[in-house]
């Protein structure tokens, strides 16, 4: 069972959150670590639910962070009960985008393997090693907005030749020469994409 710190007090939230808002990251580490708590609360509605609950929890620690970041203390009275709606919104969109889609791959599965042959996920496209569990929430957050840029930042062609090249979303994992071949470009020319399409999404993840 895992043991969570204890809720901020009302004078506490205020406090960090006027922190947060004049640029402190660490008030907000703080009011995330301090409500993750709730998070697992809303999260125990879904339990029935096919996906891990470390998953769960980190989708719902994506609304715990947004929640923040959005919230007005002069239309709600306490973070926590705004963060609730926003916690309970972002699970529902993962379910209800699950349902149309069952051949999303795992944040942790395998989509391919370096030079020496080992394997490597999208963990190792942002340079980011996992922590312990409450640390990780933080880095599945990446994780999980990995997976929503990849639609959005790259092109066509670069989100093409990413699922082939890595094997994602049930695609045959593909050498950039097989890539080459299949769509009639050279290989440099597929090098030169997947470059780039990489590069595209690192810079949404600055290093600390």
């Amino acid at each position: 069972m895992k043991t969570f710190l204890k809720p901020l007090t009302s004078e506490e939230e205020s406090y960090y959150l006027q922190e947060y808002k004049q640029g402190n990251l660490e008030a907000k580490n703080i009011l995330i670590e301090r409500n993750l708590r709730l998070v697992a609360h809303i999260v125990k509605k879904y339990q029935g639910a096919p996906e891990e609950m470390d998953d769960l929890i980190s989708i719902g620690t994506i609304g715990l962070i947004k929640a923040i970041h959005t919230f007005d203390a002069q239309k709600a009275s306490r973070l926590s009960t705004y963060a609730a709606r926003c916690i309970d919104n972002e699970l529902l969109m993962l379910l209800r985008s699950k349902k149309k889609s069952n051949r999303e791959v795992s944040l942790y599965d395998p989509i391919g393997t370096d030079k020496e042959g080992n394997e490597i996920s999208l963990l190792d496209i942002i340079e980011t090693e996992p922590v312990d569990v409450v640390k990780n929430y933080s880095l599945k957050q990446d994780i999980a907005r990995l997976y929503q840029l990849l639609p959005k930042v790259l092109t066509t062609r670069e989100r093409e030749i990413i699922k082939l090249r890595y094997g994602l979303y049930g695609e045959q994992e593909l050498t950039q020469r097989e890539i080459a071949k299949r769509l009639n470009i050279s290989r440099s020319y597929v090098s030169r994409i997947e470059k780039n399409a990489i590069l595209k999404l690192r810079s949404f993840f600055p290093s600390s």
